[in-house]
């Protein structure tokens, strides 16, 4: 697999257990929320404003072993399509000390919407060049 567009580290917290004492499922997907923002925070020019904002439309997860505490977590984001509104991000979640070990992996596709009609607007240019692929 290609390097990542983007990865981030994340401490396991306490919190993250379930009664079955490993990371909730839904938590994983939280991690991955989490990078997404972390990468979106950390681009050059606003992939947000008052007249467009990105919406979750689908997210998939495959979850292939369970995270025990205590446990670091890397977060890595892959640019799987850019579309002309949308960008489909491959996620996949490794042990930080170990990236052969692999806990989920999947996608999520973001929509950028006009926040006044709801509809579909253009992909932000910041996202489009930080993805670095073409429309399509």
């Amino acid at each position: 697999m290609s390097a990542p567009l983007f990865a981030v580290d994340l401490a396991v917290r306490w919190s993250d257990l379930d009664a079955f004492d490993h990371v909730n499922n839904a938590r994983f997907l939280s991690y991955v929320e989490e990078a997404r923002l972390a990468w979106f925070d950390g681009l050059d020019a606003p992939w947000m404003d008052a007249a467009v904002a990105p919406l979750l439309a689908s997210i998939q997860m495959d979850y292939r072993r369970p995270i025990t505490w205590p446990a670091t977590v890397r977060v890595e984001l892959h640019a799987q399509r850019i579309g002309n509104s949308s960008l489909t991000l491959g996620h996949r979640l490794v042990d930080a000390g170990d990236p052969d070990r692999l806990y989920g992996e999947g996608h999520a596709v973001m929509v950028w919407i006009d926040r006044a009609s709801g509809r579909p607007a253009p992909l932000p240019a910041c996202i489009r060049a930080a993805a670095g692929t073409p429309a399509g």
